[in-house]
């Protein structure tokens, strides 16, 4: 899933469709953003011809967030697929996908989120699946909601889902955010802006989907993940 390239090749911040390692407007990359080019060390022979992630590694209801628990979780259900693709348009079979969002009430299932949403006992946001042999993937779960973050003003987050692919190690690994149209917020949104392309930008929002959708239960949305090339999925870096 990576470009193999030789030892020590630096890559410039901010080429292609991906985010700058440091923009000011998101506060945290003042901090934990690189000063120097980072350096790309070539994978391993271990890296290159390692076994993929098996089927019995996730379990039967990883996928679906509305299951997880033993009751159902408040909010939207929505549903969200779409297909992993290589530069060149093909399918990649066999990569992991993990997602983590907040609940429906903008709220983490984590520690140190203090935001005073409620918690959900029935929603813990976190799933993972394999794309199968067409690099199709598919996740249940509830529409995230908006929640402050302090980065400036009346700072708050769109809605969105992370989502993580690996590749054929943990070594390889991408993640980018999802989001949905007609949020108001992505206007204000430091995180969402510092992808400088607007075409880009747009390959981040999911679309509606109505083949997925299912009567009276979830509305569906579609999300493609492209690796590399001209369609490229904006990565954070």
């Amino acid at each position: 899933m990576s470009r193999a390239v030789p030892i020590l090749q630096s890559i410039a911040d901010g080429e292609g469709p991906n985010p700058p390692y440091i923009y000011p407007d998101y506060r945290s990359t003042r901090l934990r953003g690189p000063k120097r080019p980072l350096l790309l060390l070539p994978h391993t022979l271990s890296e290159l011809t390692g076994p993929v992630f098996g089927h019995e590694s996730v379990g039967e209801l990883d996928h679906d967030l509305t299951r997880q628990h033993d009751g159902d979780p408040l909010g939207e259900r929505i549903i969200v697929s779409g297909r992993v693709l290589d530069s060149s348009g093909r399918p990649v079979p066999s990569a992991l996908i993990e997602i983590w969002q907040a609940n429906a009430g903008g709220r983490y299932h984590h520690d140190i989120d203090r935001h005073p949403a409620p918690l959900d006992p029935n929603f813990t946001g976190a799933g993972r699946c394999l794309t199968d042999d067409s690099g199709h993937y598919r996740f249940v779960t509830v529409k995230p909601g908006a929640y402050p973050w302090r980065n400036h003003p009346n700072a708050w987050r769109p809605a969105h889902i992370h989502l993580s692919v690996f590749g054929r190690a943990f070594t390889n690994r991408l993640v980018t955010q999802m989001y949905f149209p007609g949020d108001p917020l992505v206007e204000f949104d430091p995180i969402f802006q510092s992808v400088r392309d607007l075409r880009a930008r747009e390959r981040l929002t999911c679309r509606f989907e109505l083949e997925t959708t299912e009567p009276d239960w979830a509305l569906g949305y579609r999300f493609d993940i492209v690796l590399g090339g001209p369609s490229e999925t904006p990565m954070e870096t």
